[in-house]
């Protein structure tokens, strides 16, 4: 029976078959933050991972700094950025510790919003109709990326409105109240978000060109990942999820799912596409 045995994992790991059991002593350490464009990104390149062999631990951070410090530092080994605009400052701060691996999604955006039956299109347009909006703009909590950039374009375009200080939970309640009964309101918002789709809202042009450009998520990692788990950075390297995916995702958890069951219902919707992800070289 032993001989048996020996003969049998002999033959499988001639054939490449044992692969997976040597894939699952790999770790990943995966970093994120618990923002709703970042956790489907995670979720799924997670189950990615974890399909081809590998176990994957996620630590969660509030903020860019800390996750930055984290990964320079080798705390953990990858994490989902916007390298260019909203976390440029830290990229800049610590690329030299660290690499780009591959772009994940394309298309954040984050301006002043309101909803699809005001019947204005542009900022430029917000200090004829200061009083229709109460003479304010509802904003997040202070010190945002989007915040800043918000100010910045009530200074530019010498607008009329304030924009007051908030959090994301209490926007989303002054949206949701104004939609309600179909008053005019003006937020700071981003794409993608659940609330794009679920009050209807639409994004003011910004002929200065203020705020950031749609821009692009990438998987980065600290330096020398490549080299020392060429199979893993493969794998990340093939996960690509169109933003109207992860904004379904996010309405799916709206909706009551857990974002492990609206990750799990991507994959199962996706399963082509999973199998064409799977096609890579193998370093093994």
């Amino acid at each position: 029976m032993r001989g048996l045995l020996k003969t049998l994992m002999a033959s499988a790991m001639a054939l490449g078959l044992a692969t997976p059991l040597v894939a699952q002593d790999d770790v990943i350490k995966m970093g994120t933050l618990l923002w709703e464009d970042l956790t489907p990104i995670t979720g799924v390149t997670k189950r990615v991972l974890e399909d081809r062999g590998y176990t994957v631990e996620v630590t969660e951070f509030s903020e860019w700094g800390i996750a930055y410090a984290a990964l320079a530092k080798g705390d953990i080994e990858v994490l989902t950025s916007h390298v260019d605009y909203v976390a440029h400052d830290y990229w800049d701060r610590n690329k030299n510790r660290l690499e780009k691996i591959s772009p994940v999604s394309h298309g954040l955006y984050q301006a002043i919003a309101v909803p699809r039956y005001v019947t204005i299109d542009s900022i430029e347009e917000l200090n004829e109709n200061a009083d229709k909006f109460d003479g304010k703009i509802v904003g997040l909590e202070p010190g945002s990326g989007l915040m800043r950039e918000a100010a910045e374009v009530v200074e530019e375009y010498e607008l009329d409105l304030k924009l007051i200080e908030g959090s994301t939970a209490g926007m989303t309640a002054a949206l949701k109240s104004a939609v309600d009964r179909e008053e005019w309101i003006a937020v700071t918002l981003w794409e993608p978000s659940w609330m794009v789709q679920k009050y209807n809202t639409k994004f003011l042009a910004d002929p200065k060109g203020i705020f950031a450009p749609p821009q692009t998520y990438y998987w980065i990692a600290q330096n020398g990942f490549s080299d020392t788990k060429p199979g893993a950075r493969e794998a990340i390297a093939s996960v690509f999820l169109p933003l109207q995916d992860i904004t379904a995702m996010n309405a799916a958890v709206k909706d009551g799912q857990t974002m492990d069951e609206a990750v799990s219902d991507w994959l199962d919707e996706h399963a082509d596409l999973l199998s064409r992800w799977e096609t890579i070289k193998s370093y093994d």
